[in-house]
């Protein structure tokens, strides 16, 4: 059994999302057997992260830089704009490479379990954006509310549509092609892009 520092090396990587004892002890072997190219490029990444890492201050994204590498992308289309609970969902999106506009990251999805309440999200910055952007040359055409197909994201994605409703916008959402109770981030490529190819009115 691993003991001291390495132990609790072990831990802090056992209790991260999807791993448990065992597959953070294989991660640490594989880091002491390869302290040099492996171990010092991770220690180096994740401090630069720590000490730099910031939310977005247009979109809501992590990026190191005040606005993240979506907002600056001059490329992308600025009359679509991606609503998405949080940034896994944001990468999970733009990993499939299809969807190239813009997003805004709310931040949660309302929970009365969890205690989450609509003034606990981004949504008054999202109503923000999209009024403002008549002003102008990047007016915002359609909001896709992209949100996991649980009843925390349904509940959620219901109330950001009566929220911006109002706002001269086409709403839309993702296709049925997104599995009931499922997360965004946990879908397939080929999924994810079929469910924004076939996206309706809600």
């Amino acid at each position: 059994m691993p003991i001291g520092e390495i132990e609790k090396l072990v831990n802090c990587i056992g209790r991260l999302p999807g791993m448990g004892f065992r597959s953070a002890m294989r991660i640490v072997v594989h880091l002491l057997k390869r302290k040099q190219t492996v171990m010092d490029h991770l220690i180096k990444s994740l401090i630069s992260v720590f000490e730099n890492a910031r939310e977005c201050e247009i979109c809501g994204n992590v990026d190191v830089k005040p606005v993240c590498f979506v907002c600056l992308d001059k490329k992308r289309d600025f009359s679509t704009l991606c609503v998405v609970s949080d940034i896994s969902d944001l990468w999970a999106i733009e990993r499939t490479g299809f969807y190239r506009g813009l997003y805004h990251v709310l931040g949660g999805k309302l929970s009365a379990i969890d205690g989450i309440r609509p003034e606990d999200l981004d949504i008054s910055r999202l109503c923000r954006r999209i009024s403002e952007s008549t002003t102008t040359n990047e007016l915002i055409r359609e909001v896709i509310i992209a949100m996991s197909a649980d009843l925390d994201g349904q509940t959620t994605m219901f109330f950001v549509k009566d929220e911006i409703k109002g706002l001269n916008v086409k709403i839309t959402t993702l296709s049925h092609g997104v599995p009931v109770g499922s997360d965004l981030e946990g879908l397939d490529d080929g999924t994810l892009i079929a469910a924004f190819k076939h996206r309706h009115g809600i």
